[in-house]
């Protein structure tokens, strides 16, 4: 009798504890009604929803910023807020600057992959390593360097696309792309040769591992649980901590390399390299700076991110755009077929002949036009440079930024954000939106950038492929000029044709690269 009470009272409990759960979530669920964001539930926030569409997640915050410039989505342990509106990201990236830094919250996120590079710390840190780079990046010597790294791998590709071309052969555009970017950034960024572009295209287990580091460390700005996996080596974070091995391996042979030859090098200044790296090794001797290896290491991943990935993906899909759209493939091709008759008559040289047929005329061509292409004659390029440009818009390299909320703000439009929160501004929907590039916003159409065929740029906050403010992209002008060398020779050259049935969608990472890859077949032009 005493036990049939119990069970009763107990019942009774559970029933007034689950009716009251129920009727929290009614309440919580009725109070969003008229709210424009994503679903949210009681201590799980919009984690589900989230989840659910991680794999599409660009295009899932794209839905929700087409219905309000700003999106605040709740997590278990933060909130996101994402942004689209150029005033407010003018507001985070410049007006109120130092109340938005990268953060605590990121920076464990990417600090097993970036360490504190300058992609992933704030203060002193980033304006020591920034000041650094920024003279690096000014400087001519290392300008005209890139200039001639840009144009041998772009070579090397070349010929590897012409073979291809002889035995209709299917390649993956996109990897071979990663290979000339990650060749380019370790020559020009770390004075070394690795060779992945070689004809044989060795296996490249760095390559591979940084890329798999990227997905895993991006899915852990969603993943409340990634610290308990860490801290149990399981799954995704027991994959992480094997590609680190593979990729600190790779890093610190590099180093290593470097300082070797740094030492048995002539001291005569015009031996001296004028890569990054060096220039870090060098402020490394002063006991001031603090630098060690570790430091050494995630400057070279930190630049191998940005000079590698984010020029490949946006190379991939500038010729994805090039395939899919006859109308600018065409224009491009008339440009330069125009820029070479002109650079020849100027350097008053003959154009050889060449038929692509014939591989060793049409290979002599290549090479000749090549040596027409540097900084300066490239700058001529407008409609290929408003072609880049305009893939960067609708395909931006890094499609969200998430940065830090220091101190409680109101952003230009009333929206209130907490201390310790998130705002994350948006490329890949700030370039699709109506209110501001007008009605033919998701159009392709590099016409936009051009005026009287001049081309003219965007307020970094409306086009923010490279951010804005102070911490604006540094390698902006050296992206464009390593991506106008490779396309100039690829769109004057060859034509590509996607393979049929090849599905082409992005994937998961800090950086907009296809899921896929890019399958292509090529043909010679004449």
């Amino acid at each position: 009798m005493v036990d049939q009470e119990w069970y009763s009272s107990k019942s009774g409990v559970l029933g007034v504890a689950t009716c009251l759960v129920w009727t929290w979530m009614i309440i919580h669920r009725w109070n969003q009604r008229k709210n424009t964001g994503p679903k949210t539930w009681p201590l799980l926030g919009a984690a589900l929803e989230q989840l659910l569409n991680y794999h599409r997640m660009h295009d899932w915050l794209l839905g929700y910023l087409n219905l309000s410039k700003t999106v605040v989505v709740p997590m278990p342990f933060t909130t996101y807020t994402y942004i689209a509106d150029p005033a407010n990201v003018q507001h985070i990236l410049k007006t109120n600057f130092p109340n938005y830094p990268k953060g605590d919250a990121y920076h464990s996120y990417m600090e097993v992959l970036l360490g504190d590079g300058i992609f992933n710390v704030d203060g002193e840190l980033w304006r020591k390593q920034r000041k650094t780079a920024s003279f690096e990046f000014a400087s001519k010597n290392l300008r005209d360097f890139s200039a001639l790294v840009f144009r041998e791998y772009s070579l090397k590709l070349s010929d590897i696309l012409t073979r291809a071309s002889l035995h209709n052969q299917q390649v993956d555009i996109q990897e071979l792309l990663m290979r000339m970017t990650l060749d380019s950034i370790c020559k020009v960024g770390f004075g070394v040769e690795i060779g992945s572009l070689a004809p044989n295209l060795p296996e490249n287990g760095f390559a591979k591992a940084f890329d798999t580091a990227n997905m895993i460390v991006t899915l852990r700005f969603i993943d409340p649980f990634w610290k308990i996996k860490r801290f149990l080596n399981m799954g995704s974070e027991a994959l992480l901590q094997k590609s680190i091995k593979v990729i600190d391996h790779f890093t610190y042979s590099v180093i290593a390399t470097r300082k070797k030859e740094i030492q048995q090098a002539p001291t005569t200044p015009n031996k001296i390299k004028h890569d990054i790296l060096s220039r870090f090794i060098e402020l490394g001797e002063d006991p001031n700076n603090n630098f060690t290896n570790k430091s050494l290491r995630d400057v070279v991943l930190n630049f191998v991110i940005a000079g590698r990935d984010t020029t490949a993906a946006t190379l991939s899909w500038a010729i994805y755009m090039v395939m899919t759209h006859s109308h600018v493939a065409d224009r491009v091709y008339s440009e330069l077929k125009s820029f070479e008759e002109e650079r020849a008559k100027e350097e008053g040289i003959s154009l050889l002949h060449h038929h692509p047929s014939d591989i060793q005329s049409f290979e002599r061509r290549v090479t000749q036009f090549a040596e027409l292409l540097n900084y300066d004659s490239l700058n001529r390029l407008h409609y290929l440079h408003a072609m880049i440009t305009e893939t960067l818009r609708l395909y931006p390299a890094v499609p969200q930024d998430p940065k830090g909320v220091l101190e409680d703000d109101v952003l230009p439009d009333g929206t209130k954000v907490r201390a310790g929160g998130m705002v994350t501004y948006v490329p890949y929907s700030m370039g699709r939106m109506e209110y501001n590039w007008g009605s033919d916003a998701t159009s392709f159409n590099p016409q936009r950038w051009l005026k009287q065929d001049v081309f003219h740029n965007e307020s970094p906050f409306k086009f923010t492929a490279f951010q804005a403010g102070p911490r604006i992209c540094m390698g902006k002008d050296s992206a464009y000029l390593q991506m106008k060398m490779a396309l100039a020779i690829l769109c004057r050259f060859y034509k590509f044709s996607l393979v049929s049935g090849h599905e082409v969608s992005y994937r998961m990472m800090t950086i907009l690269s296809m899921a896929n890859g890019l399958k292509v077949t090529v043909a010679r032009r004449s």
